[in-house]
């Protein structure tokens, strides 16, 4: 809650007139409590998982020639009824144990400085923290992520979100309780080590969910803005770690490849890209897609 009664307060305290981003933020926050702002985060984290992977849903149904040549493996097709099931069982995570977790986790928010009131933080400001949240959480995760993929990791918490071996965009969630737990804490340290503003952390939740169901959508449209970020990984580059499985040694980082070219675990993933490459040539346009080719080129990755 702002510690202003009137936009002229807040004015006066900042020594200057509120931008329009400001005011819209002030009539807005003015008169609610800062938990009610941090829980805005499960509104956001509700329509994010429910609306942003309905369109991926519908162009798999629809399986039409121009968008599904896009498609990372064309052979697999999930029924509406199996995606529907994938959507419940996201959902029955989300209420029994994300926006619990949500709840309980304001304390942390409030110690660790994340702030409501006025002034609002500069375009530069919000993007270069969240370039530190997406690094740090890309960094972290990258550990967690090769951890569960460990006999006993893999056997007891990440066969589930590997259930699906062709990833659609609901799947980007779908994981065991503790695997969703246990990745929270990436998460959350970006905004611990360089704590921002409530309208950057929502932005970061946001953005960080966005991608993972970019990631998790099954398809390589070559038009996303997502392509023209460095060392960016997008669906294909992850699609290949589904795809190999629980025998998946390579394509662990969450977000950005450098972690995977660091330490060496994306020489399989790189090695399908040039036999898939020798295998496309002669392939007229429209032939055969990557769920073919890419069938065929990581048999002999699932088998070393």
């Amino acid at each position: 809650m702002l510690p202003y009664a009137t936009l002229d307060e807040a004015a006066a305290a900042l020594g200057r007139n509120l931008t329009v981003a400001e005011t819209l933020w002030f009539n807005y926050s003015a008169q609610k409590s800062d938990y009610y702002l941090f829980c805005h985060n499960i509104l956001f984290l509700f329509l994010i998982f429910s609306v942003v992977p309905l369109p991926l849903f519908f162009i798999s149904l629809w399986r039409s020639a121009g968008l599904d040549k896009y498609k990372i493996q064309p052979k697999v097709k999930l029924s509406p009824s199996e995606v529907f099931k994938c959507y419940k069982d996201v959902m029955f995570m989300f209420f029994f144990v994300v926006g619990p977790l949500q709840l309980v986790s304001y304390p942390s928010i409030k110690m660790i400085g994340i702030r409501t009131g006025l002034p609002l933080p500069s375009g530069w400001e919000i993007f270069l923290q969240l370039l530190v949240y997406f690094m740090v959480e890309d960094y972290t995760n990258y550990w967690i992520h090769r951890f569960l993929h460990n006999k006993w990791g893999y056997e007891k918490i990440h066969k589930v979100h590997h259930e699906y071996t062709a990833p659609i965009g609901f799947a980007a969630p779908y994981a065991h309780w503790a695997e969703i737990l246990i990745l929270g804490i990436p998460s959350f340290l970006g905004p611990a080590m360089v704590p921002g503003h409530m309208v950057t952390f929502w932005l970061w939740i946001a953005l960080r969910q966005i991608e993972a169901i970019e990631t998790h959508s099954g398809y390589d449209f070559p038009w996303l803005p997502t392509k023209y970020i460095p060392f960016y990984g997008g669906a294909d580059y992850h699609d290949y770690h589904h795809y190999v499985g629980g025998q998946s040694h390579s394509n662990f980082a969450s977000v950005f490849t450098y972690c995977d070219f660091i330490y060496g675990t994306d020489k399989g993933y790189r090695f399908q890209k040039k036999l898939l490459w020798k295998l496309k040539e002669g392939v007229e346009n429209g032939g055969e897609q990557n769920g073919g080719s890419y069938h065929i080129a990581t048999q002999d990755l699932k088998s070393e």
